[in-house]
């Protein structure tokens, strides 16, 4: 599970930070900084993480 799992965070990761590029281009720096923190909780260890290895361990386990 584990290599998939950080494949997955690899690949999400880089997208992140391409979306938070934007962000910083497009909104101001205390707007930003909102949005930063709203979109981390989101997609980061709380959030889209959390929920994808619940997801692969779940698979692993029907798997066996």
């Amino acid at each position: 599970m584990l290599p998939l799992y950080q494949q997955i965070i690899d690949l999400t990761n880089t997208h992140k930070k391409q979306v938070l590029l934007f962000a910083q281009a497009a909104l101001p720096e205390s707007q930003f900084k909102a949005f930063r923190q709203l979109f981390l909780n989101e997609f980061g260890k709380s959030g889209f993480e959390k929920g994808l290895a619940k997801v692969l361990a779940e698979k692993q386990h029907k798997e066996r």
